[in-house]
């Protein structure tokens, strides 16, 4: 959420001369739809699913890549414990304020926190964060 997934995924990607994944982008190419209409129509246990699934099948069909994975990926099912056997994971350790003040320039594009003053969305951000953080603390490295 907001984290530097993409911006650092895509930079470790070229060090490292392999090619980068958004898992979000993987699970809207595969479903034909956005993550919010996912959300709308299908809710988020089927979104869920639809995200374990593909994870499963990215790892599946490539031997080396970085990998950036939604927020809330690690906290369901077993995925942090699959992505930690299948390769090297990384927490990116971003301050609540910093993920607060880049949501701030995003809220359109994120429906759950579009209607949200600021100290909602702090508030939501210091929740989501304590709440995924003993799954985040099992990645394999911390940045």
């Amino acid at each position: 959420m907001a984290s530097g997934k993409s911006t650092f995924g895509k930079e470790l990607a070229k060090d490292k001369g392999l090619p980068f994944l958004d898992l979000d982008e993987s699970i809207e190419a595969r479903e034909g739809r956005s993550i919010s209409e996912i959300f709308a129509k299908e809710g988020e246990v089927y979104f869920r699913e639809r995200e374990r699934e593909i994870l499963h099948e990215i790892c599946n069909e490539r031997d080396e890549f970085v990998l950036a994975a939604g927020g809330g990926t690690p906290c369901f099912f077993d995925n942090m414990d699959y992505m930690n056997q299948e390769g090297t994971t990384v927490f990116l350790n971003t301050s609540p304020l910093v993920i607060v003040d880049r949501l701030k320039r995003q809220r359109t594009d994120r429906p759950l926190l579009a209607k949200c003053s600021d100290d909602e969305l702090e508030f939501f951000v210091r929740e989501h964060l304590a709440s995924r953080l003993p799954f985040y603390l099992k990645a394999k490295e911390q940045v």
